[in-house]
């Protein structure tokens, strides 16, 4: 969506929607909610191929201020055991935290606790493959435990994890249809 601003007759300014904008409109969009419990089996696998960009740690890098030369400069980095610039271990789990939230079980879901072991660095540009398993779904208490593990090229392991989630609930039939005018 282009937009154009004017102050008289001069534009301050044309652009693409701002990310403020396009954040305001995903808050205010009805989203599906994801599955509930009962929709979901033991051995249940979710496979994500995901790319370290520099755009996406620029985003990150921006967002929380975090300046920590190991992961953005290379002269420092090459210093180092490590040798290159790594990713922040908080966009690993980043990933993984989205994964559940956008797919299993899906929005509506939260995760209620979460163990995560990072193996290996993982370098700019690499390609990692995440792999999440649901081990066990606990009814009773309205849980599901996923195991995830992430691979630098389909191989190397560089991140094992544990996750309880809360899949989201199904909302009451009688307010199905009551956020409907909002």
């Amino acid at each position: 969506m282009e937009r154009s601003d004017t102050y008289g007759s001069a534009p301050l300014f044309n652009c693409v929607e701002s990310a403020f904008d396009k954040g305001v409109f995903i808050m205010l969009k009805k989203r599906k909610l994801g599955r509930n419990i009962s929709e979901i089996t033991v051995g249940e696998k979710l496979i994500l191929h995901q790319k370290m960009e520099d755009k996406d740690l620029l985003l990150y890098l921006g967002l929380t201020d975090d300046a920590n030369p190991l992961y953005i400069q290379h002269d420092y980095a090459s210093q180092t055991p490590l040798k290159r610039p790594i990713v922040p271990a908080i966009m690993l789990t980043g990933i993984v935290i989205s994964a559940i939230s956008k797919y299993l079980p899906g929005p509506g879901s939260h995760i209620t606790k979460q163990e995560i072991r990072f193996l290996e660095p993982v370098y700019h540009y690499e390609n990692l493959q995440f792999t999440f398993e649901v081990t066990n779904v606990d009814n009773e208490n309205h849980l599901i435990d996923i195991k995830v593990e992430a691979l630098r090229n389909e191989a190397e392991q560089v991140l094992e994890g544990m996750l309880s989630v809360c899949p989201p609930y199904a909302p009451s039939k009688l307010n199905v249809n009551v956020l409907e005018n909002f």
